[in-house]
């Protein structure tokens, strides 16, 4: 139980976080203790069986504008405590921000904090932020890691408020999946706390710290699947509830009632998803204690993950209706140039006309303008009716049909578009890594209720540049006109963008840029419906996904960003 407290305690070290004081974090390690028992796990105690010095060495003396390996420029001190110190910084050499953890190469756990750090860039799975550079040099270790200007820590989020059930689904699941895939590699997180779980502005979840948290704190476990899948519980449970599941305040958040032990959080707060209400108690257990009546606990990742996966998978929220404004009439209101400004209470004279002519000169202008209109019309009835004898020898037919480009003759209306029979289809991949490429008759075969899909990919929306896209090339089996295609999507959210190409051949790797594009579009829905401006002359079209909705794990897949297409039909 100790491991659990000192787990759910976080390093700062990303952006938007203001600098933190020795007191502050302290005071934050004090509100972790769980409902049961208190935190014994603290630094003097990691110093005492360990044999560290009662008093840390000194951090360095750093300053803003300080370069490390004549790269890194530290920028501004988040973090300084317990020896070691924390910066936002900018990587010279790349242009870009990044995060640095410095201490004295002579700090009893600066061997341990490489180590860890070394590690953690060996997994390289972008679920984390990403350790860049683990160094030692000038007496001093330093850990170069991601900073993410665009993502907001849940501590933050939770701030404004419980998160919407589809975001809390969201969170634990990536949470979970990026987890479970640490654990498989040896690495565990011991700080995982709403400071460390940090959503992208596409909706992604990242974690920081992973293993260099606890090094940098000293913090082990002898059980370090349970310790992280009960800081994963109790993020699920705080995004729920907006309260800590623990009898002490923390990450300002209120804690729980004392002597009543674990409450399930749709007891604490009305309208919680009974679900994820569920699993957050599951995760939660200890000691084989648990506030569910109909499920075992969860111990590891692996079972949270799966645990997900059995659930019913909740989707987004339709987007809201917005009603259009009201209308305001406005009225023209002419400027005051070339007469005064009118008075209130005054009524203003209405402009009296300019007398007509009455001279000589006016009635002489006024017959020749008469003269002249009366000319004109004469010409021009005369033109019209030698037009028309000129054509009076042609026959019906000419004069009833009319042709322009595009149009149609003798008035007649345009066909309405038919559907385009799709003869076969093979998948293309032009990478040569296929996706279910003996699924591809599943996208066309009448049944909506069966499907091509795609793998799961841990980045997204946008595959690239993992995978540049995933997609099926369909043969009409001779030249059509392609004048529209309707797409049928398994999975909604955001989002879903496919191109539609005219292809040469029925070709599983054929360049992309031998094609001709006949449209784009994008959807948070379930369809996807392309509409050519002008009909394009085709035997083979693609259908190229380039974005794919992040969905949980379900009986085929594991959860990550991926799509499947249920049925496509083209018209012409």
């Amino acid at each position: 139980m100790a491991e659990r407290s000192t787990a759910a305690v976080d390093v700062a070290d990303n952006s938007g976080e203001k600098p933190l004081t020795a007191q502050a974090d302290q005071s934050t390690a004090d509100g972790v203790a769980s409902n049961r028992e208190r935190d014994t796990d603290s630094d003097e105690a990691q110093r005492s069986t360990t044999g560290e010095e009662a008093v840390p060495p000194s951090p360095p003396e750093l300053h803003s504008g300080h370069k490390l390996a004549g790269r890194y420029r530290l920028e501004e001190c988040v973090t300084r405590l317990d020896g070691f110190s924390s910066w936002r910084a900018v990587d010279e050499k790349l242009r870009r921000a990044v995060g640095v953890h410095v201490l004295p190469a002579d700090h009893a756990r600066a061997r341990s904090v490489l180590a860890a750090a070394r590690s953690a860039a060996l997994l390289g799975d972008p679920r984390f932020v990403q350790v860049l550079d683990a160094v030692e040099e000038n007496n001093l270790v330093y850990v170069v890691h991601e900073w993410l200007p665009d993502a907001t820590e849940l501590t933050a989020l939770l701030a404004a408020g419980p998160l919407e059930v589809y975001d809390a689904y969201q969170m634990v699941s990536q949470v979970s999946s990026a987890m479970a895939a640490a654990h498989r590699e040896g690495l565990a997180h011991l700080r995982l706390s709403p400071n460390a779980v940090l959503r992208t502005s596409t909706g992604q979840w990242r974690i920081r710290g992973l293993a260099v948290n606890a090094a940098l704190r000293g913090i082990a476990s002898d059980t370090p699947q349970r310790a992280d899948t009960e800081a994963i519980g109790a993020l699920l449970y705080a995004s729920l509830t907006q309260r800590w599941p623990y009898e002490n305040d923390a990450y300002g958040l209120s804690g729980l009632p004392k002597d009543l032990g674990l409450i399930p959080p749709d007891q604490v707060r009305a309208g919680v998803h009974r679900g994820l209400s569920e699993l957050a108690t599951r995760a939660l257990a200890n000691d084989g204690a648990t506030a569910s009546r109909h499920e075992s606990p969860c111990t590891t990742p692996e079972e949270l993950v799966k645990a997900i996966g059995e659930m019913p998978r909740i989707r987004p929220p339709e987007p809201a209706f917005t009603a259009p404004p009201a209308y305001q009439r406005t009225t023209y209101q002419q400027g005051p140039y070339g007469r005064p400004a009118p008075h209130p209470g005054i009524t203003q004279p209405v402009p009296t006309p300019p007398p007509p002519l009455q001279s000589r000169t006016g009635k002489a202008l006024k017959w020749a303008v008469s003269a002249l209109l009366i000319a004109a019309l004469g010409l021009g009835s005369w033109q019209l009716a030698d037009a028309l004898m000129e054509r009076g020898g042609k026959t019906d037919d000419q004069n009833q049909t009319q042709t322009t480009e595009g149009g149609n003759k003798g008035g007649e209306k345009p066909k309405p578009a038919t559907p385009l029979k799709i003869h076969d289809a093979v998948e293309y991949y032009p990478d040569g890594k296929p996706q279910h490429a003996n699924d591809v008759g599943l996208s066309y075969d009448g049944d909506p209720s069966t499907y091509w899909r795609t793998y799961s990919y841990n980045e997204g929306p946008e595959l690239a540049p993992y995978k540049q896209g995933v997609g099926i090339m369909y043969d009409l089996g001779a030249v059509r006109n392609v004048s529209s295609a309707s797409i049928g999507l398994f999975y909604g959210g955001a989002r879903t963008t496919a191109h539609l190409y005219a292809a040469d051949s029925l070709s599983s790797s054929a360049p992309l840029g031998s094609m001709k594009e006949i449209g784009q579009v994008s959807t948070s829905g379930q369809v996807l419906e392309f509409s050519a401006e002008r009909a394009v002359k085709t035997r083979y079209v693609l259908v190229w996904i380039t974005s794919a909705p992040y969905s949980g794990r379900d009986e085929y897949s594991g959860a990550g960003y991926k799509q499947a297409i249920t049925e496509v039909r083209f018209k012409g």
